[in-house]
């Protein structure tokens, strides 16, 4: 299943390579994306049946916190993929992007997702590293689609930022490696997840201490942690919409897991939650500068990229303060947060494109304009900014609850930053969505399903969670104990 799985997307940008800017490539990026989908469902199923499988050789595994962000992503790219087939179309005609620049990103977009599924089912953290480097390379080159001189800065600064990040994360690779060769001996058996879990406790903790260090500068910078968060705004400002959709919606989460699953093997060997520890220290630091930061912005995906940051901020936090209550929550927050915030960027897209401008003072009146994009923007932002009975709401309670038993003194802190994100959310949505639409709108087709896809799924999780993903989540959080 696994090898079929990552190769229906690194067949599939072969293949969009070569078909470039024909009519049917958006249907073959969709198919494609699909395939994943559906091959994705079936290894859940298999780990809900067999339980947690190492294959080919111990090159890769797959239990229930990996698959299930597997499942998440497969599902984002694929709704992501069919919004994308009108919006970049729409791009085309106005001459936005040529025939060289729709074949690159949509084999481009194959392999970004290619990237991220081989981080999450790698059991080598030397391939983790690698994929991790693919997606930045890949998205790199998306980022600067548009062939501006903003978005080559962009894209630049995201590729010398999170280049230089992913080179920390080596160092911390290597030193990980060094304290369980100790213990493992040499070869490449001190670099699976698997063994490493298995003897962590046996690893020298003053070792596995420095290399986390080297992890959260590294891996935080691709989680956009402040005060590595700088790429994050630029580059979802410059890039195409589908591809901050993705961005924030998927490539975040793949980024955080990889901190976590090193959170643990350091943990387990100094017997302690120290490096749970930095995480809140990082995730409380990120939810203050991205909410108020968010009060400044006057471009509108830049906006919503400090809210991914502050998002991002709360899951590290929840995952750092540790404890079943609060790992379900930052698992369960990750799930709606890449739903909510992918669904955002869609009606983003949409907006953007009538409007001819990204500038939120020229954004008016898009209930009236086109009804279905402004409710789809307003759901959206009730959800994202944690109003009840929508899904964000429930994490977030849970993360709040779990905080007050086992940290009250920072519950000032992470409360004044949730308000203000609120606040701000909801002083910059009202002028765009209320009132007067502004003239010259342009008439586009939208893609209204898969906005309101994610909404419904986000709402229902807020109003009943199934005992099936119940059970799973909570497997999962005894994996990351």
């Amino acid at each position: 299943m696994i090898p079929l799985l990552l190769g229906v997307s690194i067949v599939s940008a072969a293949v969009l390579a070569y078909v470039g800017d024909r009519r049917f490539a958006p249907e073959i990026n969709i198919a494609a994306s699909s395939a994943t989908l559906v091959l994705s469902l079936l290894l859940a199923l298999q780990v809900y049946w067999v339980g947690s499988v190492v294959a080919l050789d111990g090159w890769f595994f797959v239990d229930e916190f990996n698959v299930y962000l597997v499942v998440l992503t497969s599902f984002v790219s694929t709704t992501t993929a069919i919004f994308s087939r009108n919006y970049m179309r729409f791009e085309r005609s106005r001459g936005k992007v040529g025939h060289k620049a729709m074949r690159f990103y949509h084999a481009m977009y194959q392999m970004f997702i290619f990237a991220m599924l081989l981080a999450l089912l790698t059991n080598n953290v030397g391939v983790l590293w690698i994929s991790m480097e693919l997606a930045t390379l890949s998205t790199v080159l998306l980022v600067s689609l548009y062939r501006t001189p903003s978005s080559v800065e962009a894209a630049w600064k995201y590729f010398i930022l999170c280049g230089v990040g992913i080179a920390l994360a080596l160092f911390g690779t290597i030193l990980l490696y060094f304290a369980a060769e100790k213990v493992l001996g040499p070869g490449s058996q001190g670099l699976l997840w698997t063994n490493l879990n298995r003897v962590s406790p046996h690893m020298e903790p003053t070792i596995l201490s420095l290399a986390f260090v080297f992890f959260v500068v590294g891996y935080g910078t691709k989680v956009g942690l402040v005060p590595l968060h700088n790429w994050l705004p630029d580059a979802h400002s410059e890039g195409p919409t589908p591809i901050s959709a993705v961005l924030s919606g998927l490539l975040l989460n793949v980024a955080l897991y990889a901190l976590v699953r090193c959170k643990v093997l350091v943990n387990k060997a100094m017997a302690s939650n120290w490096a749970g520890e930095i995480m809140m220290g990082f995730g409380l630091l990120s939810i203050l500068v991205a909410s108020i930061s968010l009060l400044r912005q006057k471009d509108i995906k830049r906006m919503f990229a400090y809210s991914s940051i502050e998002h991002m901020g709360i899951a590290t936090f929840a995952f750092g303060l540790g404890g079943t209550v609060a790992t379900f929550g930052a698992l369960l927050h990750m799930l709606v947060h890449s739903l909510t915030k992918s669904a955002i960027f869609f009606t983003v897209g949409h907006a953007a494109q009538m409007s001819g401008t990204q500038a939120m003072a020229h954004i008016k009146g898009l209930i009236k304009a086109n009804p279905l994009v402004g409710w789809g923007m307003v759901f959206g932002v009730m959800a994202i900014a944690g109003m009840p009975p929508f899904g964000v709401f429930a994490s977030e309670f849970l993360i709040l609850t779990a905080a007050m038993k086992q940290a009250p003194a920072l519950i000032p802190i992470f409360l004044f930053g949730v308000c203000i994100a609120f606040a701000a959310l909801f002083r910059k949505l009202q002028p765009m969505v209320f009132g007067e639409p502004a003239e010259g709108l342009a008439v586009i087709k939208a893609a209204h399903l898969p906005v309101f896809l994610h909404m419904a799924i986000v709402l229902a999780l807020g109003l009943y969670f199934p005992v099936l993903l119940q059970q799973w989540f909570l497997d999962a959080v005894e994996i990351l104990k």
